[in-house]
């Protein structure tokens, strides 16, 4: 797969992850967080386990070695993590908040990488994160300083697992080249740790369940399923950091969304907001771009580069 193709599909992930605060805060207004989260996740490890399968079947069923299965365990972790802190926390922040905070996990990104082999952030990356992070406070809450809450808290805290799920994956896929084995193992430890924290502390009735299933079974085909399934499968052929970026367009996306369908207007501070987030999300390129031509003007014979 080439870059572009990677970079398509982690713009389609971020399309169909912009898409999902909506179902995820509807689907707090009838089920716990954790029932939320366990359900929509034993949805998406059902889809995942049989790809899963099928692909060890390609592979004559190497199986990974430990150290393998427990960096996919780790990235389960925190993919839960993840999940039970945003999902709470939407219980107690606006939608928009809630994307906004969110998308800081752009400015994590490039200092995990860093601490786990990487090189160290490139001003460039550093101010396209900058840009992105600007863009997504412009566009979610109208240049406004909030007050923090706790349910703002909680997706603050949910970025640094979000980060850690990015950063380990290519991790991953480095060792064993197998982005369905990595999904099925981070959603079905994701499932087994949300329910085993919901059964013995929340009620359940069919009701309530019957209630949120449309937005369980949006959450869990094709924001899980299918995006983080999109998601592993591109950070093969795509860096943590730009990786990151793409995906940080899901507030653009949200932002669409609700205009076409929910017939909500823009003002110029949020539009602004989009084109900076798309601004950061191209710096890079631009920024490569860039390097080189001024290093050929320097450099005639074409031997020169980035360090």
């Amino acid at each position: 797969m080439t870059r572009l193709r990677a970079d398509l599909l982690l713009l389609l992930t971020a399309f169909i992850w912009g898409t999902a605060f909506l179902a995820q805060k509807l689907g707090n207004l009838a089920v716990s967080p954790a029932q939320f989260v366990g359900l929509r996740f034993v949805l998406s490890a059902a889809l995942l386990v049989p790809l899963a399968l099928w692909e060890a079947g390609r592979r004559q069923w190497l199986w990974p070695g430990r150290g393998d299965m427990a960096v996919a365990a780790l990235g389960g972790l925190c993919l839960f993590a993840g999940a039970i802190l945003q999902q709470t926390g939407l219980t107690g922040t606006s939608v928009a908040n809630g994307g906004f905070l969110t998308s800081l996990y752009v400015l994590i990104v490039p200092f995990f990488a860093w601490l786990a082999g990487g090189g160290r952030p490139q001003p460039v990356i550093l101010a396209a994160c900058l840009c992105s992070v600007l863009g997504a406070w412009m566009l979610t809450s109208g240049g406004v300083a909030q007050r923090m809450t706790g349910g703002d808290a909680l997706v603050l805290a949910a970025d640094f697992a979000w980060a850690g799920m990015i950063v380990l994956a290519p991790v991953f896929l480095r060792r064993t080249g197998r982005p369905f084995l990595l999904c099925a193992v981070q959603h079905l430890v994701t499932a087994v740790l949300a329910l085993g924290w919901a059964l013995p502390a929340a009620s359940w009735s069919w009701p309530a369940l019957h209630a949120a299933a449309p937005a369980i079974l949006y959450a869990g085909v094709l924001s899980g399923g299918l995006a983080f399934t999109l998601q592993v499968v591109a950070q093969a052929y795509a860096p943590p950091v730009e990786a990151a970026l793409i995906l940080s367009l899901e507030n653009v996306f949200a932002a669409a969304t609700g205009a076409v369908w929910l017939h909500e207007r823009l003002s110029w501070l949020a539009i602004g907001g989009c084109v900076l987030i798309m601004a950061g999300v191209l710096l890079p390129d631009l920024g490569a771009a860039a390097w080189r031509r001024l290093a050929g003007r320097n450099d005639p014979a074409g031997v020169a580069g980035p360090p």
